[in-house]
């Protein structure tokens, strides 16, 4: 499978990135269920009897309608998922995606860690939360985009389950400027699995994005790292205009950096 589009796309400075959680795994960032088993804590719950409750999502909506808020719990979050004995310069992942220079950087994490990687590597960016912060966008920096909010403004988390519902939407400030720059520019999905119903269904409003206009033949091609073949999920990616590009190791850290290690090596040579 070639990679020449990607690769000559990326030249340009012409295709935009999306990140998952999965490359903030690199740094230690607690799973889902180490999440639920925080918010039992905090509310006096035995953490597997209330993980049994509902989902990840219903179990946050809960903790906000208990405490009124979700400071408590994103103050956790924040601490934990950026302690000091941590430093970004010891993921490669981040490193390569800094060296990659990607003029657009979408991500669904809250954490700081791609702010924090391109400020260890001397790289200016605008980080954008918000409608407002676009204004602060300039020509030439990369612009990062925390499409399920910052750590910065509680009420801009995409975590309880109905501020989920609303993402779902899909007609915020910043989807809006996601419509803008995904038709006219590829797209490299990684650190997602598909079992995630975000992406999954992401995934699908851009495909519906394109079927919707007249110029569907012109749709650049997009792309998803996988950890692991699946023929059932390919198809219905090819389907959607999503190239998959499937992990040759087993360890998922080591294939997504053995990616993109290769990614910008094919980048630099001219």
């Amino acid at each position: 499978m070639s990679r020449a589009d990607l690769v000559e796309a990326i030249r340009q400075k012409r295709a935009i990135l999306f990140v998952g959680a999965g490359v903030s795994k690199n740094v230690g960032v607690p799973t889902t269920d180490e999440i639920v088993a925080e918010i039992a804590k905090q509310l006096g719950y035995d953490p597997e009897w209330f993980r049994s409750l509902g989902d990840h999502r219903t179990l946050a909506e809960y903790y906000r309608l208990v405490k009124g808020t979700l400071g408590p719990l994103r103050s956790w979050m924040d601490v934990t998922w950026h302690r000091a004995d941590v430093s970004v310069r010891e993921s490669r992942i981040h490193r390569l995606i800094v060296e990659l220079d990607f003029p657009v950087v979408y991500t669904t994490n809250y954490d700081r860690w791609l702010e924090k990687a391109y400020d260890a590597y001397g790289k200016p960016y605008t980080k954008i939360a918000h409608v407002g912060d676009l204004l602060e966008v300039r020509p030439g920096v990369t612009q990062i985009i925390k499409f399920h909010g910052d750590f910065d403004d509680d009420a801009s988390l995409v975590l309880t389950e109905s501020s989920y519902y609303e993402r779902l939407n899909f007609e915020s400030a910043l989807d809006l400027k996601l419509q803008s720059d995904v038709l006219s520019r590829p797209v490299l999905f990684i650190g997602y699995s598909l079992s995630d119903i975000n992406i999954r269904y992401l995934l699908y409003k851009l495909h519906r994005l394109w079927e919707q206009s007249s110029f569907v033949a012109l749709r650049p091609k997009s792309y998803i790292f996988l950890r692991a073949a699946n023929p059932v999920q390919e198809r219905v990616l090819h389907a959607r205009g999503i190239e998959p590009i499937i992990s040759t190791c087993e360890d998922p850290g080591e294939g997504l950096f053995q990616f993109l290690s290769e990614l910008l090596e094919e980048v630099k040579k001219k």
